[in-house]
C-alpha cells in the first residue's frame, strides 16, 4: 500500500489547533505560527482535518486518500462551525482547490450587511466581539444560519449536508464532492486572513506526525440491516454521501482494474486502542420488516487487535448483526448479506440496545461511490450519569433506547442520543429517517471505534 503526505500549513501568526480524524492516532495536532506540519495518509484512508476555535469543532478538510479510480477525494466543509479560513487541495493542482479563502472576511460582509431581524434570528448561533464575527456554530443545526452563510459561501465550500438521508440536497454542495486528479501529497492552509495557497511545497516544516490510518483499501465503507428496525432495502441511500465523514463522490472517469473481491461478507476494522473480540449473531428468525433478534448463540467471532482489518466471510443467508464482546448494552451494526429482492447487502447501525462505541459501515461497490452511515465519535466520556448502565464486566455503556429483559427505556439515554447522535445517523428508537447502506456486491467495510 502507497503512502502519500497531508501538509498542514498554517499561514497564520499565531499556533493553531487542529482536530485530526482518521490519522495521527486521532490525536490532536497544533501547528505553530507559519509552519507547515506532515501528516501521513496511506492509500485508501479517510478523515478530516478540523480547526478548532476556543475550543469548538470550526472548518474542516475532508480527505480520502486513493479512492475510487486511484483518485483522491476532497472537500472543504463548514457544516460543524467556522472561525477561520482553510482551504485544501492537491499539492501543485490549484484546480482542485476546494473551500473560500476568505470565508470569516465575506462572513463579516454579510454581517454588516444584515438586518437587525436577520441578526436576531442568528444570535445563538453566530459570536460576536468587538463589532466582528469571530465564530459560528454549526451550520448543520441552525437553518436560519445555513441559508444566511449560503448569501456569501454557496458554491465554495461545503454548506448544508448534501444529498443524503432521502434528500437531494443542494446542488452547490453536491458539487464539491467531485473527484480530485489522481494520488497525490494534500495541503491544507490556514490563515485569519487570506488562505489562498502561495506556494504548493511549505519550506518550513514542523516535526513528521505519527500515521495512524482508517485502513478501507478498496473498501471504503459499508452496509447493514437491522434485525430491529429496516427491511431488506427500504429507504437506500445509495449514492447519497455521509454528512459527518469524508464524502466520496462521482466514480473517476478513468477508473483502475479492482483488487480481487474477497467475497461475500464484512470487511472488519478495528480502530479502537485495545484488542477486541467481535461476535456475528444470525437472526432466529426474519419476516417482513420485522426480525427475531438472537441473543445467545453467535455464528461466528473473530479477534482483531488495535488498527487490525479482517476480511469475514459469511453465507449469504446471513441477516444480523455485529456486536463488540457478548454482553449488552452495546452498539449494534445490523445486516444482512444479501437481500431477496436486489441481491445486494444492506444495513445501518442501531444504538436500540445500547451503545458501547461508535461504528460506521459503508458500501464497497468497485467503481461506485460509496455510501456510509454510523459515526465515529466519543459519546460515552461526557454521556449524562443517568444514561449509563454497566455491563455485567463493568464496562461503562449507554442503556438501551426500547428496553428488555434489564428494564425498561432510558429517557436520558434518549434525549442524550437524540442529541449527540441523531436518528440520521443511527437507529435510536426504531421509526425512520436513518438511512438504509447498500452494496451491491453483497461485502460491507464496518469500522468500530
Amino acid at each position: 500500500m502507497g503512502n502519500k503526505t497531508i501538509l498542514v500549513k498554517n499561514m497564520s501568526g499565531h499556533d493553531q489547533e487542529f482536530e485530526v480524524h482518521g490519522w495521527n492516532g486521532n490525536k490532536n495536532l497544533n501547528v505553530k505560527a507559519h509552519t507547515t506540519a506532515k501528516v501521513a495518509a496511506p492509500d485508501g484512508s479517510s478523515g478530516a482535518i478540523i480547526a478548532l476555535h476556543q475550543g469548538h469543532e470550526g472548518e474542516q478538510a475532508e480527505i480520502t486518500k486513493n479512492g475510487f479510480g486511484g483518485n483522491d477525494f476532497i472537500d472543504l466543509s463548514n457544516i460543524v462551525g467556522a472561525g477561520g479560513n482553510m482551504t485544501v487541495q492537491q499539492v501543485g493542482d490549484s484546480n482542485t482547490r476546494k473551500g473560500d479563502p476568505q470565508f470569516m472576511q465575506h462572513l463579516n460582509e454579510a454581517w454588516k450587511k444584515a438586518s437587525q431581524q436577520t441578526r436576531d434570528g442568528l444570535k445563538n448561533c453566530v459570536y460576536v466581539e468587538n463589532g466582528r464575527v469571530v465564530r459560528i456554530g454549526p451550520i448543520k443545526d441552525f437553518p436560519k444560519l445555513e441559508a444566511f452563510v449560503r448569501t456569501f459561501a454557496d458554491g465554495k465550500t461545503y454548506i448544508g449536508v448534501g444529498a443524503w438521508g432521502g434528500s437531494p440536497g443542494n446542488g452547490h454542495d453536491n458539487a464539491q464532492s467531485s473527484a480530485a486528479h489522481g494520488n497525490k501529497d494534500v495541503l491544507v492552509t490556514y490563515n485569519d486572513g487570506d488562505a489562498t495557497p502561495n506556494h504548493d511545497s511549505p519550506l518550513h516544516t514542523a516535526a513528521i506526525v505519527t500515521k495512524q490510518p482508517l485502513d478501507i483499501h478498496a473498501a471504503p465503507k459499508v452496509s447493514s440491516l437491522s434485525s430491529s428496525s429496516s427491511s431488506s432495502s427500504s429507504s437506500t441511500a445509495n449514492n447519497q454521501p455521509h454528512p459527518h465523514l469524508t464524502r466520496l463522490a462521482a466514480a473517476a472517469p478513468q477508473p483502475r482494474a479492482a483488487p480481487k473481491d474477497p467475497g461475500p461478507g464484512i470487511t472488519l476494522t478495528n480502530k479502537s486502542s485495545r484488542q477486541t473480540t467481535y461476535y456475528f449473531y444470525d437472526n432466529l428468525w426474519n419476516g417482513n420488516g420485522t426480525a427475531g433478534a438472537n441473543f445467545d448463540h453467535p455464528l461466528k467471532s473473530t479477534t482483531l487487535k488495535p488498527n487490525e482489518t479482517q476480511h469475514v466471510p459469511l453465507p449469504t443467508t446471513f441477516k444480523g448483526r455485529l456486536q463488540r464482546g457478548t454482553q449488552l448494552p452495546c452498539t449494534w451494526v445490523e445486516f444482512q448479506i444479501e437481500a431477496s429482492n436486489d441481491h445486494a447487502a444492506h444495513g445501518d447501525v442501531s444504538l436500540q440496545q445500547g451503545c458501547d462505541g461508535a461504528a460506521t459501515i459503508a458500501s464497497t461497490d468497485p467503481g461506485r461511490p460509496v455510501v456510509s452511515n454510523g459515526f465515529d465519535f466519543d459519546v460515552l466520556a461526557k454521556a449524562p450519569a443517568g444514561a449509563i448502565r454497566k455491563k455485567a464486566d463493568g464496562e461503562r455503556a449507554l442503556d438501551t433506547t426500547v428496553g428488555n429483559w434489564m428494564g425498561g427505556p432510558n429517557q436520558v439515554a434518549i434525549e442524550y442520543l437524540e442529541r449527540v447522535v441523531g436518528q440520521r445517523r443511527a437507529y435510536i428508537v426504531g421509526g425512520t429517517g436513518v438511512p438504509d447502506v447498500a452494496s451491491r456486491n453483497r461485502r460491507l467495510a464496518v469500522v468500530m471505534y
